[in-house]
C-alpha cells in the first residue's frame, strides 16, 4: 500500500505546480485587470514586484483580505501606531475596494500593499523586500506559500480574529493533516467566538484562545458634514435600510416598500447591498417593479418623489446606520450565513434578520434573547416588523439600545488584543533600527 503523502509533500508540489502555472496565473491577472478587478497601476505588486520602499527598522505586517477584514483591523492599527510608533507598519489586501479604503482611513505613515498571488517566487521576493518581524493576518487567510515562507525567514505569525465558519470547518475537516501543517504555522490564534475557537482547536491549532471580535471595537464613522447634509435633506422622512443585501433581497425590500408607503407616507427605502458593482442591474429590477430610484454612486438626489436610495458605494455604512433607526441585515433571507450585524447593534439600530444566521449564530441569538433583534422569513413578514417599527418609537428605542448594550458586553476585545500583542510589541520595538534594513 501506497503511504500517504505528508504535509511537506505536499507542499512541494503545490509549489511545483504553481511554477508551471505561473505563465496562466499572470494571463489570469491580466484578464482580471482589462475587466477592473486588478488595480492598473499596481498589477506588479501582485507578483512581488515595483513594491513601495521599505522603512528601516522593524516592521509588522499586518494582512486583510478584503473590505471587512480591512474595517475590522482599523481600531487595531490605529491603537498599535500611537502605542508603539517607533514600529513600521505594512498593510496588505487584495482587493481593489480594499485598497481605495485603505487609502482614505489608514493612519498616516502606515505602508499599503498589495498581498501578492501565492506563487513561491512571487512571495519570495515580498518577504525578502519587508522582512517583516511579525505578522498579524486576519480571520482566516491560510495561503501554503505565505505561511510558511513567512515562517522560514524568522517572522512570527499570530491570526487575529480568527473565524471558521461551520461550513469551512466540515470542509477543512476533510484535509485534517494540510490544514492542521498550515494553523502550526502560527504562535498562536485569537478566535473571535467561543463556536470559532471550538472549530480551530478540532483543526489541530497548536494555540488558541478567544478574545472576542474585533468588529465590536468601534462603530463604521461617517462623514459628519454629509450626514448632517442628509438629515437635512430627508426632514422628517420615515425611512428604513436594507444593509449588505445579496441577490433577490433588494427585490424583497422593494416589495416590502411597495406594501409600506401608502400606510407610511413619504417613506424611503435605503438600500445598500453588499456588492455594489450590482448597482446598475439591481435598480434596474426595481424600476421594473414601478419604484422610482435614485443611485449614490450616479450621486443622484433624494427628491420627495424617490422610493429607493440605492446606496452602492463601498464603506460607507455608518453614514445608512446613522440615518436608519432600523436595520434588515443582507445575506441571511435569499443566501445562508447573514452578514455582520454588529455595526448595526452598535450604532442603536432595531436589527432584522433573516432565518440565516450561520456566519454570527451567537451574536444573533444574544440579540435576539435580548431583544435587539427580529427575525423575518419573507417579504410579509418584513413588512410587518417593519411597519411595527415605524409606527411604535418607543419600540424601536428599546430595540437599539438593547442592540447597543449587546455590542458594549463585548467592547473590551481591543484591549484584550492588545495585551496579548503587546509583549511582541515591546520586543519588536526594542530592536536597534540597524538591525534591519530593506530588501
Amino acid at each position: 500500500m501506497t503511504a500517504p503523502l505528508t504535509a511537506k509533500a505536499v507542499l512541494g508540489l503545490y509549489r511545483a505546480v504553481g511554477r508551471l502555472a505561473t505563465p496562466l496565473v499572470e494571463r489570469h491577472l491580466e484578464r482580471r485587470r482589462e475587466r477592473g478587478r486588478e488595480d492598473r497601476e499596481r498589477m506588479a505588486e501582485r507578483l512581488g514586484r515595483d513594491m513601495a520602499a521599505r522603512p528601516p527598522g522593524p516592521l509588522v505586517w499586518l494582512h486583510a483580505a478584503s473590505v471587512g477584514e480591512s474595517l475590522s483591523a482599523l481600531p487595531l492599527l490605529e491603537r498599535i501606531r500611537s502605542d508603539w510608533p517607533g514600529v513600521a507598519l505594512l498593510v496588505t489586501t487584495g482587493t481593489v475596494t480594499s485598497a481605495r479604503l485603505m487609502a482614505e482611513r489608514l493612519p498616516e505613515g502606515v505602508i499599503h500593499q498589495y498581498i501578492p498571488v501565492d506563487l513561491i517566487g512571487a512571495i519570495e521576493r515580498f518577504m525578502d523586500h519587508w522582512q517583516p518581524a511579525l505578522g498579524l493576518l486576519v480571520e482566516s487567510e491560510f495561503w501554503p506559500n505565505l505561511l510558511t515562507a513567512a515562517k522560514a525567514r524568522g517572522c512570527e505569525l499570530v491570526l487575529v480574529n480568527g473565524r471558521v465558519s461551520p461550513a469551512s470547518y466540515r470542509s477543512w475537516r476533510r484535509f485534517a493533516p494540510g490544514i492542521r501543517f498550515l494553523l502550526a504555522q502560527f504562535s498562536e490564534v485569537f478566535a473571535q467566538s467561543p463556536e470559532d475557537l471550538a472549530h480551530f482547536e478540532g483543526l489541530g491549532a497548536p494555540r488558541a484562545r478567544c478574545l472576542g471580535n474585533l468588529k465590536f471595537a468601534a462603530p463604521p464613522d461617517a462623514d459628519p458634514e454629509q450626514l448632517a447634509a442628509f438629515r437635512a435633506d430627508l426632514k422628517d422622512r420615515p425611512l428604513w435600510l436594507a444593509a449588505s443585501t445579496h441577490a433577490g433581497e433588494e427585490a424583497i425590500a422593494g416589495a416590502a416598500h411597495q406594501a409600506l408607503r401608502e400606510r407610511h407616507p413619504g417613506l424611503l427605502t435605503l438600500i445598500v447591498p453588499r456588492h455594489p458593482d450590482r448597482g446598475a442591474a439591481i435598480a434596474q429590477e426595481l424600476r421594473s417593479l414601478g419604484l422610482t430610484v435614485a443611485r449614490r454612486s450616479l450621486d443622484e438626489p433624494i427628491g420627495p418623489e424617490v422610493d429607493i436610495y440605492l446606496a452602492d458605494t463601498i464603506g460607507e455604512l455608518g453614514l445608512w446606520y446613522r440615518l436608519a433607526k432600523i436595520a434588515f441585515i443582507g445575506k441571511s433571507l435569499t443566501s445562508t450565513g447573514g452578514q455582520n450585524p454588529l455595526e448595526a447593534a452598535k450604532l442603536g439600530c432595531a436589527i432584522l434578520f433573516g432565518p440565516h444566521s450561520e456566519n454570527f449564530l451567537r451574536v444573533c441569538e444574544e440579540m435576539e434573547a435580548a431583544g435587539a433583534l427580529r427575525r423575518v422569513t419573507e417579504s410579509e413578514s418584513l413588512t410587518a416588523e417593519i411597519s411595527e417599527l415605524l409606527q411604535d418609537a418607543a419600540l424601536c428605542e428599546r430595540m437599539g439600545r438593547a442592540a447597543q448594550d449587546c455590542a458594549e458586553a463585548q467592547a473590551g476585545v481591543l484591549e484584550a488584543t492588545l495585551a496579548a500583542l503587546a509583549p511582541r510589541f515591546e520586543r519588536i520595538a526594542a530592536q536597534p533600527p540597524s538591525d534591519v534594513t530593506a530588501g
